[in-house]
């Protein structure tokens, strides 16, 4: 499944809000300002808002039971508001996460 683990959660979030957040800032406003169209920053803004929410609630949650260092954290909340952040952030931090969660663990024979 999709959602099964944080890492991989967090990583799509990341996507689709910096995707979003690309959308918005390259397309809607351009066309709010030099076409009169303000309709596309009503549209494009909601749907960001909502998955910066949300990423930002995946970071924290993540960052909760992994029980993060502060500053990985910082780094990831950080990502969510820098244009291409996100982009950044899934090679630097997130991809090798999710190889560490993937990774078969030992069990220590009784």
């Amino acid at each position: 499944m999709l959602f099964e683990n944080s890492v991989r959660r967090l990583r799509l979030l990341g996507l689709l809000e910096g995707t979003s957040f690309v959308v918005l800032l390259g397309i809607a406003m351009p066309l709010k300002y030099l076409a009169g169209r303000p309709e596309m920053v009503r549209v494009v803004g909601m749907a960001h808002g909502l998955l910066f929410l949300a990423f930002c609630a995946a970071a924290v949650q993540l960052a909760l039971v992994d029980r993060w260092p502060l500053r990985r954290l910082a780094a990831a909340l950080a990502a969510s508001v820098l244009p291409l952040g996100p982009f950044v952030l899934d090679p630097r931090l997130l991809r090798g996460l999710e190889r560490e969660e993937e990774a078969p663990t030992e069990t220590v024979p009784a």
